[in-house]
C-alpha cells in the first residue's frame, strides 16, 4: 500500500485529508498521536468508519480544529446535502399591499451585498408592535428573490414572542434545517455544538436565502448566522436588534405601519371593490380605527364580509366604540389597540366558536388538529370544526395543509390572556385534562403499533370528551407522530407545568418509539428528563424504573455509555425491588445493545440471553421472539452462523404464533445474513425476498431498501451481477427518494465497485463500525 492511501470506494473525506496534510502529518504520524492503527485513519479518510466518541476529543487536539469544526472535516464529500436545495418559504399573501419602499430597499440590500459577500436584513416593527406585517413583508420580498438564491431557502419560525411556549432554541432551529439539507439521522452529530458546525459545512459555498421569523434577540440569531460567504439572512423581530447591527454588520429596516392609503386598498380588497366605493368614508374611518396594522385591518375586513347587508359606518362605530386591552399593543390611542379590534371580531362570534378561541389559548401549539381542538373543547369532532371553520373564516385563525390550525402569535396572546382572565379555572384546568387525555391515548396505542415490544404502562381512562383518535395500523401511527411531533414536545412541557405529573411521564413514553424511529435522540433525552422528575413527583417507583430505563437507552444512543450504564443499574434495582421481571428483562435486553455499542459481543450475549430467560419465565411471547432475533444475530456477530440460524427460526415460528408481524421482516432479514455466511446463497435470497414483502406490507421503505441492499449482495456472491444491480437500483432509488444519502452512498458505492472488482463473499461487515445503526431493526 502507498504510503498515503487515500484512495478508496467510500464517501471520502477530502477535508480531512487537506487537513491533515497542512499540518505536515501522514496517515502513521496521526495514528501514532491518536494510539490506533494507521488503517483505522484511512478508514476514517476513506469515509468507511467513523471515529469513536471516545477519540473525537483526541482527534480535534491533533488536527487543531474545535469540536465544530471537526464535525465538518467528518462530513463526507458526497453526503453533504449539496444535491438538495431546500424549498421552505411559506406562501405568501394573494393580497399583498403596498411596501414599495421597502421592497426596494430590500433589493438594493442584496444588489449591493453582490454575490460573493453575506448580507443581514433585520427588520422590526416600530417599538416591537406585533401585527405589523414584517413576516408578510419578508415572505413576498423572499419569494421575488428566490431566484437568486440556487442553493435554495431555509425557514424558520423562531416563536420569539409565543406567550404559551419558550422560543425555539438554537439547536431545534438547527436540526430542523439539517433535516431540511438532507442530512439524514444517522448522520446528525450527537451534540448541539458539532451539529451547528456541520450545519456551517453544509452552506459553506452555497448561496442560500434563510428566512428566520419571529426572532427574540440577538442571542436567539447568532447561532444561526452562516459562517461563510454567499448567503443572505432575513430576520424579522418586534426587538430592532441594534446589537447585530453593531456586532454583526447587519442591515436593519425598521417597518412601520401602513400609510393610510394602503390600508384603505387593504381593506378594499379585502371586502369588495364596489362596496368600499359605496362608503369610501367609513372604509378610511375602519382603516384608521385598526391603526393601519395589517392584522387588524384583516380581521375587521373579515367581519364585514361575514355580514354583507350591515353598512360599513355601523362597523366603524363598533370598532370605535372599543377600549384598549392589549397594553403591549397600544400605540397610546385607544382606536389604536388591536387587543380591541380582537374583542370586537370575538364578541360577533357564536357561543360555542368564541368558547374555542379562548380555549386554543391553552393549548402549546405551534398548531393544532381538528380532533385535538375537539378534545381540547371537550365536544363532537363534527361541532369543533365548525368552530375552526368559524374562527377561521373571521381570520382568527390560520388553516393550513392537513387539517391543521394555528394562531397568529398575536391571537395566541389575546386568547391566552382571555382563558386566564375568564375566573374559570375550573374549566381551564379541565380542558388541559382534557387535551392532555387526547394526545397520550392516541400516542400510547400508536407507540404500540409502531413497536409491540414496547414496555407497557397502565392507563387511567380517558376523561369524557378527550376525543382520542385511533391510528389503524403501522403507516396511520407514524404519520400521526410526524403530524403531531413538534405538539407533543410542546405538551409535555405543558403538562410538567401544570402538574398534570402522570401525563408529564407517561407523554414521553408513548413518544420514545417515534423518536427513536427518527433518531430525535436529543429530544428523547429531553423528554426523559421531565418524565423522571414528575415520577419522582409522584413517588412512582414503577415510572422512575420505566423512566430511567427509556433515559438510559438515549444516553446510549449518543455514546454517554458512562452515564447509561449509571441508569440501568439504578433502574434494575428498580424493577428488582418491584418484583417486576418484564422490566428487569428490558433492562438485560438493554444491556445488550449497549455491550454491542462498545464492542463487547461476549457480553452482549450474556445480556441477550438473561433476557430471553427472563421473558420465557414471565410468558411474555412477543418479547420473547424479540429476543430469540437477538441472541440469533449476537452469535452471527461472533461468528456462529449455525446458531445464529437456529435461534432465528425460533424467533420466526414464534413470531407467527403470537403474530407479531412487526418483528418478521427484521427476523428473515437476520436469517438471509446468516444463511449467507453458511453458503446458502440461495436460501439466503430467499429470506431476503420474504423480508421484503413484509416491508412492503408495512409500508416501511427504509427498512426494505435495506434488504434490497442485502439481497443485491448476495446475488453478486452468487455471480447473478446483473440481479444484484437491479436491486442495488431499487434500493437507491428509495434511499434518494427518503434524502438518506449515507445509505445512498453506500449502494452507489456497491454499483460502482461491481464494474471493476470480484464478487465479495459477504454481505455485511460484522465489524461495530460497519453495524452501528443495525442494532436499532433489532430491538
Amino acid at each position: 500500500m502507498p504510503a498515503d492511501a487515500t484512495s478508496g470506494a467510500g464517501a471520502r473525506r477530502q477535508r480531512l485529508v487537506q487537513r491533515r496534510k497542512a499540518l505536515g502529518l501522514t496517515q502513521e504520524a496521526l495514528a501514532e498521536l491518536l494510539a490506533v492503527g494507521r488503517s483505522t485513519v484511512v478508514r476514517w479518510e476513506r469515509g468507511e468508519s467513523e471515529p469513536l466518541p471516545s477519540i473525537r476529543p483526541r482527534l480535534a487536539r491533533a488536527l487543531k480544529v474545535s469540536a465544530d469544526l471537526l464535525e465538518g472535516l467528518l462530513t463526507a464529500d458526497d453526503q453533504r446535502g449539496d444535491d438538495v436545495a431546500p424549498r421552505q418559504l411559506p406562501a405568501t399573501a394573494a393580497d399583498f399591499t403596498g411596501r414599495a419602499a421597502e421592497l426596494r430597499r430590500l433589493t438594493q440590500i442584496l444588489d449591493a451585498a453582490g454575490p460573493g459577500r453575506p448580507g443581514t436584513v433585520v427588520i422590526s416593527a416600530i417599538s416591537g408592535m406585533a401585527g405589523v406585517g414584517k413576516t408578510a413583508l419578508a415572505l413576498y420580498w423572499a419569494h421575488q428573490a428566490a431566484d437568486r438564491f440556487p442553493g435554495g431557502q431555509l425557514y424558520v419560525n423562531l416563536r420569539g414572542f409565543d406567550p404559551s411556549g419558550a422560543p425555539v432554541t438554537a439547536a431545534e432551529a438547527i436540526r430542523g434545517f439539517l433535516d431540511a439539507l438532507g442530512v439524514t439521522p444517522a448522520r446528525v452529530p450527537a451534540s448541539p455544538e458539532a451539529q451547528a458546525g456541520l450545519y456551517r459545512s453544509l452552506l459553506a459555498g452555497r448561496r442560500m436565502l434563510i428566512v428566520l421569523d419571529n426572532a427574540r434577540d440577538e442571542q436567539q440569531v447568532r447561532p444561526l448566522l452562516p459562517a461563510s460567504a454567499g448567503t443572505l439572512v432575513l430576520v424579522t423581530s418586534r426587538s430592532q436588534l441594534t446589537g447585530l447591527a453593531a456586532a454583526d454588520g447587519a442591515r436593519l429596516l425598521s417597518l412601520d405601519a401602513l400609510a393610510h392609503g394602503e390600508a384603505t386598498e387593504l381593506l378594499a380588497t379585502r371586502i369588495g371593490l364596489a362596496r368600499a366605493a359605496a362608503e369610501p368614508g367609513p372604509v378610511s374611518e375602519i382603516a384608521r380605527l385598526s391603526a393601519c396594522l395589517p392584522l387588524a385591518v384583516a380581521i375587521a375586513a373579515a367581519r364585514a364580509a361575514t355580514r354583507p347587508s350591515l353598512p360599513l359606518a355601523a362597523l366603524a362605530d363598533e370598532l370605535r366604540d372599543a377600549s384598549g386591552r392589549l397594553d403591549a399593543l397600544d400605540a397610546g390611542d385607544p382606536a389604536a389597540s388591536v387587543r380591541a379590534v380582537f374583542s370586537w371580531s370575538v364578541r360577533q362570534l357564536s357561543r360555542e366558536a368564541a368558547r374555542m378561541f379562548l380555549l386554543l389559548g391553552i393549548h402549546p401549539g405551534p398548531d393544532i388538529s381538528g380532533p385535538a381542538a375537539a378534545g381540547l373543547a371537550g365536544c363532537d369532532l363534527a361541532q369543533g370544526r365548525r368552530d375552526l371553520g368559524e374562527l377561521a373564516r373571521a381570520h382568527l385563525i390560520t388553516e393550513r395543509a392537513g387539517g391543521r390550525y394555528a394562531l397568529h402569535d398575536l391571537l395566541r396572546a389575546y386568547a391566552a390572556e382571555q382563558a386566564r382572565g375568564s375566573g374559570g379555572e375550573p374549566e381551564r384546568e379541565a380542558a388541559i385534562g382534557r387535551v392532555l387525555d387526547h394526545y397520550l391515548q392516541t400516542a400510547a396505542p400508536a407507540a404500540r403499533l409502531l413497536n409491540p415490544s414496547h414496555e407497557p404502562v397502565v392507563l387511567a381512562p380517558p376523561r369524557p370528551g378527550a376525543a382520542p383518535e385511533q391510528p389503524a395500523d403501522h403507516r396511520q401511527a407514524l404519520a400521526w407522530f410526524e403530524a403531531e411531533h413538534q405538539v407533543l414536545l410542546a405538551v409535555v412541557t405543558l403538562a410538567a407545568q401544570s402538574g398534570f405529573d402522570v401525563h408529564a411521564w407517561q407523554l414521553p413514553w408513548a413518544l420514545a418509539p417515534f423518536l427513536q424511529t427518527r433518531g430525535h435522540w436529543q429530544e428523547w433525552v429531553a423528554t426523559q428528563r421531565t418524565a423522571l422528575t414528575a415520577a419522582a413527583h409522584l413517588g412512582d417507583m414503577t415510572a422512575q424504573a420505566v423512566c430511567g430505563r427509556l433515559l438510559a437507552v438515549a444516553h446510549s444512543e449518543l455514546g454517554d455509555y458512562a452515564e447509561s450504564a449509571r441508569l440501568f443499574s439504578a433502574s434494575i434495582t428498580l424493577y428488582q425491588r418491584l418484583g417486576n421481571r418484564l422490566g428487569e428483562a428490558k433492562v438485560q435486553f438493554n444491556l445488550a445493545t449497549l455491550a454491542e455499542g462498545q464492542g463487547r459481543h461476549a457480553d452482549m450475549l450474556g445480556h441477550a440471553e438473561q433476557a430471553l430467560r427472563l421473558y420465557r419465565a414471565i410468558g411474555d411471547k412477543a418479547s420473547e421472539a424479540t429476543a430469540l432475533n437477538n441472541v440469533g444475530w449476537t452469535h452471527g456477530l461472533l461468528g456462529d452462523y449455525e446458531q445464529a440460524r437456529t435461534f432465528c427460526r425460533q424467533a420466526l415460528a414464534l413470531c407467527t404464533e403470537v403474530g407479531h408481524h412487526w418483528l418478521e421482516g427484521y427476523v428473515w432479514d437476520s436469517l438471509g445474513y446468516a444463511e449467507h455466511h453458511l453458503g446458502n446463497l440461495g436460501e439466503a435470497a430467499a429470506c431476503y425476498q420474504r423480508a421484503l414483502s413484509l416491508h412492503r406490507e408495512a409500508g416501511d421503505r427504509f427498512t426494505e431498501a435495506e434488504s434490497l441492499t442485502h439481497l443485491g449482495e448476495t446475488r453478486q456472491a452468487a455471480g447473478n451481477l446483473a440481479q444484484a444491480r437491479e436491486a442495488w437500483r431499487h434500493a437507491l432509488a428509495i434511499f434518494e427518494d427518503l434524502r438518506n444519502h449515507d445509505d445512498a452512498g453506500q449502494v452507489r458505492a456497491l454499483l460502482a465497485r461491481t464494474d471493476v472488482n470480484p464478487p465479495s463473499d459477504s454481505p455485511r461487515s460484522s465489524s461495530p463500525q460497519a453495524r452501528e445503526s443495525e442494532p436499532e431493526l433489532r430491538r
